[in-house]
């Protein structure tokens, strides 16, 4: 909330200016200080009005945005200089600032939307794989390259599979990025019986190695029981609470084809839709997941995790591959 009142006192600095920019006469030169003055306010004003957007709509429609509008001033002026309309060294503060940013937005779109994105681990769900305060970077295009803000492929690569960690907009919330392990993909039935997982009949296999204890949550501290797991071709940390049951019942929510699960007292059995991917938390009794709010479309993938690439509470973190 803070951000928000600074980007609203910047837009108040620096509307008046511009304002003024825009409607003195240009004839009447200025002096090198009121020249800085004036590109100053025209920079605060793009700077915080893009700021106040991130309240109402998303980062990659900002960067379509700005990338667009820079883009055809840009291109406008282009225009102006093959006709000759054009002198060097007298363009306006907002002509600058547009020539300047415009290749800097367009690369960072274009790298944020179809190659790689960074994203940092909020909640302990993906403990002991992923920590808090962990910095994770997203390869976008192994799932396919997407179109931004519909996010629908148009050019298939590959799929998820079956033991990815994958970040997804979450169903409830697409505002809200998640990230969870891929358990079941589209057709699976899934079971989790008494904290063993089930795949379309076969056992999920699963090796028992020592407790593991809840560090990053001193305040609630508990031991965990701590596994490996084959998940397909990933072989992963896991952990469970003994005493826990294996879903909260009055937790479940009336979720979309929420009738291709069945709940009981020792687990639940779901049947993966069509187009629809199951996910679980590796803190597998500490994760709101599939189990809970339901399937991932796959409109809603944003990429496969594949590193962490900083922890400042944690150097020796800095470089470790996600599997």
């Amino acid at each position: 909330m803070e951000l928000f009142y600074w980007g609203v006192a910047g837009l108040i600095l620096a509307v008046p200016v511009v304002l003024w920019d825009l409607l003195r006469k240009k004839e009447v030169p200025l002096g090198p200080l009121a020249n800085q003055g004036i590109q100053g306010a025209w920079l605060l004003l793009f700077i915080c009005g893009f700021g106040l957007l991130l309240k109402v709509t998303g980062f990659s429609e900002i960067l379509l945005s700005a990338s667009m509008l820079t883009g055809l001033v840009v291109a406008w002026d282009w225009v102006r200089w093959r006709r000759g309309q054009r002198t060097e060294g007298n363009d306006a503060p907002w002509l600058e600032i547009s020539k300047s940013f415009f290749p800097v937005i367009l690369a960072v779109f274009v790298v944020r939307s179809f190659l790689f994105e960074p994203f940092k681990i909020p909640s302990g769900s993906m403990i002991p794989t992923l920590r808090i305060g962990d910095f994770i970077l997203v390869n976008k295009f192994d799932y396919g390259l997407r179109l931004p803000i519909t996010n629908r492929v148009f050019i298939p690569i590959g799929k998820p599979q079956r033991g990815d960690v994958m970040v997804f907009k979450y169903p409830e919330d697409p505002s809200t990025n998640y990230i969870k392990r891929v358990v079941g993909l589209p057709g699976d039935v899934v079971t989790y019986q008494n904290k063993h997982l089930i795949i379309n009949g076969q056992i999920v296999p699963t090796e028992r190695d020592g407790t593991f204890g809840d560090v990053d949550q001193p305040l609630t501290y508990a031991t965990f029981d701590h596994y490996q797991e084959q998940l397909g071709v990933h072989r992963h940390e896991m952990i469970t609470l003994d005493s826990q049951v294996p879903v909260f019942l009055a937790e479940v929510r009336n979720f979309p084809d929420r009738s291709a699960c069945v709940y009981g007292d020792e687990g639940f059995t779901c049947r993966v839709p069509q187009g629809h991917y199951f996910m679980m938390g590796d803190n597998r009794d500490r994760s709101s997941d599939s189990r809970y709010w339901g399937f991932v479309p796959d409109e809603n993938i944003v990429g496969k995790a594949v590193l962490v690439w900083m922890n400042f509470q944690d150097f020796h973190r800095i470089g470790n591959l996600v599997h």
